[in-house]
């Protein structure tokens, strides 16, 4: 079985709700960045979506797991998620922290347990948040439409460390939306996804297509109440009324 999360008051909207009056916790993910060998930009922000889902089917993430009660605190408040970026002995250090490393085409992104927003492990705290940019050399391939697509918002530019927290957050969504048996398809499948750009017209028929939608609350980069990415997953396709 898997914990679940209501969604009815989105923990990613900008207006005040009761998710603002608890204790505020954050999901650190770290991206490896070496100088010589970056990875894509693409590669990164699929690998990070798929950390955020690999952190939340972790049998220590649910129930009476080691990192369960974190993990429950950190959804009862602003779903917030930070991604900094490491290389060389700042990775070697990250890595040596409880957390679980997920690797992509090349990309390796570590996610950690839930911490307090002001609770950051000093390993962590030290890594840079900006400058967290990365280009695709080549342009991706055309999703796989027959799994899940976490299309993101054509109008927005966003650092590559914004948009790898906006991919996993439109995977959290679209994970509390499945049932339990969808879940543990998905999972046993390793989490297949891709991340695209929609184009204009794509993007205007999925915001109102009801399928999961992240409306960032605008703490960094982009205007509160933006919506950044729909996570068009196959099950949710016509299965779900759209929210208003």
């Amino acid at each position: 079985m898997h914990d679940s999360a209501p969604v009815h008051d989105s923990p990613f909207r900008s207006e005040p709700i009761a998710r603002d009056a608890v204790p505020q916790f954050v999901l650190p993910l770290v991206v490896r960045i070496e100088k010589a060998a970056p990875p894509a930009r693409t590669d990164a922000l699929e690998t990070a979506a798929r950390a955020v889902l690999v952190m939340l089917s972790d049998e220590r993430s649910v129930g009476d797991g080691e990192w369960a009660q974190a993990v429950r605190a950190w959804q009862d408040a602003r779903i917030r998620k930070v991604v900094r970026r490491a290389r060389g002995a700042e990775w070697r250090r990250a890595e040596g922290l409880p957390g679980v490393t997920v690797t992509g085409k090349a990309a390796e992104v570590r996610v950690f347990p839930p911490v307090p927003l002001d609770g950051w492990p000093k390993e962590l705290a030290r890594l840079q948040v900006s400058g967290t940019e990365l280009d695709d050399p080549e342009q991706p391939v055309d999703a796989d439409l027959s799994a899940p697509v976490l299309w993101m918002n054509p109008d927005l530019g966003m650092s590559a460390g914004k948009a790898m927290a906006q991919a996993g957050h439109a995977a959290q969504l679209a994970w509390w939306e499945l049932n339990d048996e969808e879940r543990a398809a998905w999972c046993d499948a390793g989490f297949p996804l891709s991340v695209r750009t929609a184009d204009p017209g794509r993007w205007s028929r999925l915001t109102v297509s009801g399928l999961p939608l992240v409306r960032d609350a605008g703490f960094t980069e982009i205007a509160p109440g933006s919506c950044t990415v729909v996570a068009d997953h196959p099950a949710l396709r016509g299965a779900r009324p759209a929210r208003p």
